[in-house]
């Protein structure tokens, strides 16, 4: 694992759920933030955005991993967090029972962001009263990346 320590955990949950709460989800009424964590302390953190066409909504993490790429973040990239659920009357996200892991469009996306600073990072899903913790290589293995066009 990264060797997170518990604050560098809270400050990473916690920007995702704020991200969650910025989402925009009038179809599916489900929100999802995800927040990354670079080496330098950064944390980039974005939300879900539905689209009346449902092929074109995006999911928080491909945001986040935009947002990260557009601020010229190529490498350093330790850790991220994902958080989903309804939102309850004022807002607020509640984790369901099960975490919300990332599609496997975003993982790719996530790969890529980590292959190009040579990093594994830790995935951290919140679930209702639990934490699951793993490296993304666990989620995707053996997967496709910028060395595999060299």
């Amino acid at each position: 694992m990264s060797g997170l320590d518990d604050i560098d955990i809270v400050r990473l949950v916690q920007a995702a759920l704020t991200s969650s709460t910025l989402a925009y989800a009038p179809y599916s009424g489900f929100h999802v933030g995800a927040a990354l964590l670079f080496a330098d302390g950064a944390v980039v953190s974005a939300a879900n955005v539905e689209n009346a066409s449902y092929g074109l909504s995006l999911c928080a993490e491909a945001n986040a991993v935009a947002k990260a790429m557009n601020e010229g973040r190529r490498s350093g990239l330790i850790a991220l967090a994902v958080v989903g659920g309804k939102p309850d009357a004022d807002g607020e996200v509640a984790p369901g029972p099960e975490p919300v892991m990332p599609c496997g469009r975003c993982r790719q996306m996530l790969h890529e962001l980590a292959a190009l600073g040579v990093t594994d990072p830790e995935v951290i899903t919140v679930a209702r009263g639990s934490l699951l913790r793993m490296p993304l290589s666990a989620l995707l293995p053996h997967a496709f990346g910028p060395a595999n066009l060299a």
